[in-house]
């Protein structure tokens, strides 16, 4: 399967330091959508990058194409906050990945 390194872009540089409680809601709600697919070994690592410049989200995602890693961030809740939450993929095509050995499924995400 593919590989992507994705970067969640938060609405502002300041965020990681001034998210309002709401905001603090939608992070968790984003983090409890893709734990499921951590578990699946879907999702190979995901977390918060703190960078001076301003803080990000990545996650290195093994994903059945980028068709279906779009309509899985499409369902993201941070996306679906309106708040501003944007996403960028890279393929990465030369990848070595440890072997995982997946917890559980998770229902498949139609595109």
């Amino acid at each position: 399967m593919p590989h992507f390194l994705s970067r969640l872009l938060a609405p502002r540089k300041t965020f990681g330091r001034d998210m309002t409680a709401e905001e603090r809601d939608v992070m968790r709600a984003h983090a409890d959508y893709w734990l499921p697919h951590v578990g699946a070994a879907t999702v190979i690592a995901m977390g918060p990058v703190a960078d001076p410049a301003g803080v990000w989200g990545v996650a290195i995602v093994n994903a059945p194409s980028l068709t279906w890693l779009e309509a899985a961030q499409a369902s993201d809740p941070a996306i679906l906050s309106g708040r501003g939450f944007v996403y960028e993929n890279f393929s990465m095509p030369a990848i070595q990945v440890a072997p995982i050995t997946p917890l559980a499924p998770v229902s498949s995400v139609s595109p």
